[in-house]
């Protein structure tokens, strides 16, 4: 698959990650009663676990590799560290721009996209790296 349709569809599979954590943790503090905190790292888990299948799935089939858990680590790691630059994206922005401040909208915007292009990115050259498959 080519790197524009292979963007696409981690996009498309990131957008399913964001309902799958978004149900997941509504779950895990309606019916688990877990709280905001440990619900969220239950939605976090369950969430990642779910692109990262899906992204093995669909978006990297060729290049995933056989050795499933070092892949899903390098995954969590890679998403860990997108995740800190799309926050700070959003930090800096609001710290710094009044327009930002006033809109935050703006900023989860761009530290989205900051991490969605990071993710993919490490996504692609790290974690889905296996080549193709015999």
């Amino acid at each position: 698959m080519a790197v524009r349709g292979q963007l696409l569809a981690f996009t498309v599979v990131g957008t399913i990650g964001f309902l799958v954590d978004a149900a997941t943790l509504h779950v895990a503090m309606g019916v688990l009663g877990t709280g905001l905190y440990l619900g969220r790292v239950i939605s976090y888990l369950v969430a990642a676990t779910t692109t990262w299948a899906l992204n093995r799935r669909f978006t990297f089939h060729a290049q995933r590799s056989s050795a499933r858990i070092s892949e899903w680590g390098r995954f969590l790691a890679a998403n860990a560290v997108g995740g800190l630059v799309n926050y700070g994206t959003y930090a800096a922005l609001v710290a710094t721009q009044p327009t930002v401040a006033a809109h935050p909208v703006i900023g989860v915007a761009a530290g989205s996209l900051a991490g969605l292009a990071l993710n993919f990115a490490l996504s692609r050259y790290l974690v889905f790296r296996g080549g193709p498959r015999r």
